[in-house]
């Protein structure tokens, strides 16, 4: 699900001045925003106090929702630039289409990742005929300079690597862990898994003390490095870490984020990412103008307007307000 809110406002974040280059705990609570009428999402990047982990700028959690008398997840088409989108569901489905022509239904535990890089469109939905129970995340990379105008690309891999201890099977998703890579692309140092944990269950996941880390519950009760865990939480865990204590109070679900820390400050506004002003007022003008972007066939509405430009100047700074 990406950023329809119509009250968007502008984020800062990128460059290694804030990293943490210890390990920290530090459990930042969710701002719920409410999309597209009924949905809510609880966001948990950016934070009031943590705005990037890695190249991860953008995360949000949903459901566990009843949808079955619901039409469920309706995002019509909007535009994105500078990153890639990561769909990760646990319970449902989600039918994506997007301006390079692509219908892909997404189920879960299957990557659906699409590399914007200089400008595409899409649209999710839940198909008409769906599951009951609608669960997930939506989250973003920030594409570095040398990949940010690469050409867009929608990628959809039902079968993922997994690494498993007793009691653990973690799926990764995006990078890599424990010598495991997921064959999505990815354009920076990074790791992003879906971790299933048995309730009782303790294990130690290795980790590389040069990336930084968090830990977003999914569902169920858990234990992270010692810090209870409760769903739509998420604990950063700054750098320097070799492995991650885990155990399960009762069965759980938990997305491991991580990844170099990203050297270059970034302007984050509505679905697109840029390095100034200028960036981000001219895709605003090219969407609303009907160009650069393309066009979503299929959906069944009107594409979403971008919302206004604040008066103030947007300026790259800083990963932490």
């Amino acid at each position: 699900m990406s950023n329809i809110d119509r009250q968007a406002t502008p984020t800062v974040c990128g460059g290694r001045g804030f990293v943490v280059a210890e390990p920290v705990r530090e459990l930042l609570a969710p701002r719920r925003v409410r999309l597209g009428g009924s949905t809510e999402v609880r966001r948990l990047l950016p934070n009031l106090g943590r705005r990037m982990v890695g190249a991860w700028a953008f995360v949000d959690h949903y459901g566990p929702d009843d949808i079955a008398d619901e039409p469920g997840m309706q995002v019509p088409p909007h535009p994105h630039m500078g990153l890639q989108t990561v769909s990760w569901l646990h319970e449902g489905e989600v039918l994506h289409r997007d301006s390079l022509g692509s219908l892909q239904t997404v189920r879960p535990r299957e990557l659906g990742l699409m590399t914007s890089g200089r400008a595409i469109s899409h649209s999710e939905e839940s198909p008409r005929e769906h599951a009951r129970l609608l669960h997930g995340a939506q989250l973003w990379v920030a594409l570095p300079e040398a990949h940010r105008n690469v050409e867009p690309h929608f990628q959809h891999h039902a079968d993922l690597p997994v690494v498993t201890a007793p009691g653990l099977t973690a799926t990764v998703i995006l990078g890599e862990l424990d010598g495991v890579a997921s064959p999505g692309t990815a354009y920076t140092p990074i790791v992003g898994a879906d971790v299933a944990l048995a309730g009782g269950a303790e294990a130690r996941l290795p980790l590389d003390p040069d990336f930084e880390y968090a830990v977003l519950s999914m569902s169920g009760e858990a234990e992270i490095d010692g810090v209870p865990v409760l769903p739509g939480s998420m604990l950063y865990l700054g750098c320097g870490r070799t492995e991650l204590p885990v155990r399960g109070v009762s069965d759980a679900g938990l997305m491991l984020l991580g990844g170099e820390p990203f050297e270059e400050e970034l302007v984050m506004f509505w679905n697109w990412i840029g390095r100034s002003q200028e960036e981000i007022a001219q895709a605003r003008e090219d969407w609303m103008n009907g160009t650069r972007f393309g066009e979503v066939q299929g959906y069944d509405g009107a594409r979403l307007p971008a919302p206004e430009l604040p008066t103030t100047p947007l300026k790259p700074r800083g990963r932490v307000r």
